[in-house]
This record gives C-alpha cells, structure tokens and sequence, in this order.
C-alpha cells in the first residue's frame, strides 16, 4: 500500500487494524450490542466476556467466560461465587475477579438506593393520591394491581383488564400469576367508575372476595381494594370488607 493509499484509507473513516490486540473487533462488536440494545441483548458468557476484558483488555476472554458461566450454572452463579473459587478457572486471574465482585456489590447498592426511592402505599389516601390523576376522566373501567414487597412499598404496578363503561372482566387466576410473576408479598387492587360514584356493585364485592381467598392460599396478603370516582374514593380495607 503507498502513502498516499494509506492516508485515503483514513480519511474515509475506516479504523486501522490495531495489530497488537487482535480481539479489539470482537470485543468493539459486543460493546457496541450492548450500547444498541442492552443488556437483554446479551448472552449469559458475553456479559461476563465483557467483565473479564475489564481486567485483562487484551486477552481473549470468550472461552473463560463459558467456562465460568457453565461451572457456576448462568449469570447469577457467576456473579455470587467467591474470587478463589472464579480463580480455579484457568485464565481467570485476580484482577478478574476483582473486576466481577466489584460490579457485584456497586449493583447491590444500587438496588439499595432504588428501594429507598419506592413509593410506600401505607394507606388507601395514600394510593387514591398516587393513582387519582392517572384514572380520572377514564371513559372505561380500568382494574390495576399494585404489587408490593413486604415493606408495602411499590414494586411495580400494572393495567391488568380493560372493560366498558360500568364493568371489566377480571380472572382470578391472572391477577394470582401476575403476582407471583412479579413476587409480591402483597397486593392492591384499583379500579375506576366512569360514572364517577365509587361505591361497589355486587360483581365488584363478589371478586374482590374471590381475590382475596385466593391470594390468602398463596400466601399473597391484599391490602385494599380501592374504586377511584369523581374526586372520591371508596376502600373495601376502610369498610371492613377484605374478610374471604
């Protein structure tokens, strides 16, 4: 290649090949999946691939990382064992398991710092307060769980049946599996009245019976049932009505 060839190749954008570190383009390739598309776009040996190039960026790590992930049975396994036991892996070295254990406890206190930011849903005025200006003016009925952790603090929330104007079907056994799914220890129903009176029908106090018998045979607490209206709200927890 001449000169002049050279800097054209350049001046085109083209990377030069770095001949020291062969597995750069591998490496640039999987860094740049995880920029794209997240973590979810990985497998279990790639996540750990990428940790292990942090303490040893030039040595390839593809084979390791399998290694470790099938010793240690998937991601999670990896992320727990001990640095002598990561280091009975040919090629793993003391910087390597520095790097995981590392990443490992930064990401427990994140979680730490994130629970502390949950909202706590410790009282039906409280929930009316979170959920009110979501679910006014709503044309349909709308039935939403909240899914808590043994702290009443929100885990996550979710719009589990849509219906029509003064009713929505709601299965029993959805509401049970989307709890478990989400691994609360205690729940929240809320659902809205277009009419705009909060006060229950027949069907609302008859499934809400049948909610809670069958969250009470899992385990799963209910904390409420709360029908949102117009500026008012009514709590079957408040009326004494949760009793199976």
């Amino acid at each position: 290649m001449t000169q002049g060839s050279h800097h054209a190749t350049i001046a085109a954008g083209m990377p030069e090949k770095n001949p020291g570190n062969p597995n750069e383009g591998h490496r640039r390739r999987l860094r740049d999946k995880f920029l794209r598309a997240g973590i979810s776009s990985l497998n279990d040996y790639e996540i750990i691939e990428l940790l292990l190039t942090l303490g040893t960026p030039r040595t390839d790590c593809k084979e390791r990382a399998k290694e470790a992930v099938k010793r240690f049975k998937g991601l999670r396994g990896v992320l727990e064992a001990s640095p002598g036991e990561l280091q009975e892996i040919k090629g793993i070295g003391p910087k390597n398991a520095f790097g995981i254990r590392l990443v490992r406890e930064v990401a427990g206190e994140y979680l730490k710092e994130k629970a502390r930011e949950l909202p706590v849903c410790g009282s039906s005025k409280a929930v009316f307060d979170y959920l009110y200006h979501d679910m006014q003016g709503l044309k349909v009925e709308v039935f939403k769980v909240l899914y808590l952790d043994s702290q009443n603090r929100l885990l996550a929330s979710e719009d589990l049946f849509t219906g029509t104007v003064n009713m929505s079907a709601v299965f029993t056994r959805e509401v049970i599996a989307s709890a478990l799914r989400h691994h609360a220890a205690a729940l929240i129903f809320v659902h809205n009245h277009p009419s705009g009176s909060p006060v229950p029908s027949r069907d609302d106090r008859e499934i809400t019976r049948e909610l809670v018998a069958a969250a009470k045979t899992m385990q799963i607490k209910v904390n409420d049932h709360i029908i949102i209206g117009d500026g008012r709200f009514f709590s079957f927890a408040g009326e004494g009505l949760l009793n199976p």
